[in-house]
């Protein structure tokens, strides 16, 4: 294990592990297994891991078409190992992010209520770099608001041809404020620290806008879109203009991986 990857590991072990006295399972029942299995086709695989001693309560036999290894030995060092050295570090600055997001700016009754959402490239077992989107939510917590079991599912994105993103997104799920696309590189979580101010994605874009962008992240070109959403061609791409003009971005590929994080766009 290098020192990035076992930085990640420590972190967690002194921010989480250290706090939790008592071991408790997450039992997830048939049920769970189901639905989550719903929500992560085939090119995904999902766990929960029990921060007590970071172990794997579940673990979705779909890993093994990412890790190669044994289902039954496969551990929470061997998918953080999937993970390209270059983007190491951005990790280990998401989760602090992510850390600080829970502990110090949320209450304690808020802390199931989110959504993480970040991006990262992996090694797949062909060798080929791979574009995975992470999303996150935290299962339960002990009596002082620490996180003692997550839900997390990483799904391999690469046919979107993304551009790196460092970016982290944090999406109610009942529809309270949301904070996307928030700066990483400092480690700590700043609301104010995003592109947008007050303004997130969600905000930025019309709903034909969005129905646009998630064509254009599915490979569709302007003449498939218009077809299907009974426009021209020339009305596409000038909603694509707009985009990148409404964000700055200078390209479909950024503009495509800045939706993805902030949850504006979901990719089956």
């Amino acid at each position: 294990m290098n020192d990035e990857l076992n930085g990640i590991v420590q972190y967690w072990k002194e921010e989480y592990s250290s706090h939790l006295k008592e071991y408790s399972s997450y039992d997830a029942g048939e049920q769970f297994r189901r639905v989550a299995s719903i929500f992560t086709p085939g090119r995904s695989f999902y766990y929960i891991v029990n921060f007590h001693d970071l172990q794997l309560d579940e673990l979705s036999k779909s890993v093994t078409k990412f890790v190669q290894k044994d289902y039954e030995k496969i551990r929470m060092e061997d998918l953080l190992a999937t993970i390209i050295p270059e983007d190491l570090k951005g990790v280990a600055n998401k989760e602090a992010v992510i850390k600080d997001f829970y502990n110090r700016f949320l209450s304690k009754e808020e802390i199931l209520s989110y959504k993480v959402v970040y991006s990262y490239r992996s090694t797949g077992l062909d060798g080929e770099i791979k574009n995975m989107l992470h999303q996150a939510t935290i299962l339960s917590t002990d009596e002082n608001g620490i996180i003692r079991h997550a839900f997390s599912m990483h799904t391999d994105v690469s046919h979107l041809n993304l551009s790196p993103n460092d970016d982290i997104s944090f999406i109610h799920m009942d529809g309270g404020i949301s904070y996307c696309n928030i700066k990483t590189d400092t480690g700590s979580f700043d609301p104010k620290n995003t592109e947008f101010d007050d303004n997130n994605l969600h905000q930025l874009f019309s709903d034909r806008e969005k129905e646009i962008i998630k064509m254009l992240a599915e490979g569709h070109n302007a003449k498939d879109i218009a077809e299907a959403l009974n426009l021209s061609p020339h009305t596409v791409r000038t909603h694509r203009r707009n985009m990148l003009s409404k964000t700055g971005y200078t390209n479909t590929a950024q503009l495509i991986a800045k939706c993805l994080v902030a949850g504006v766009i979901n990719m089956e």
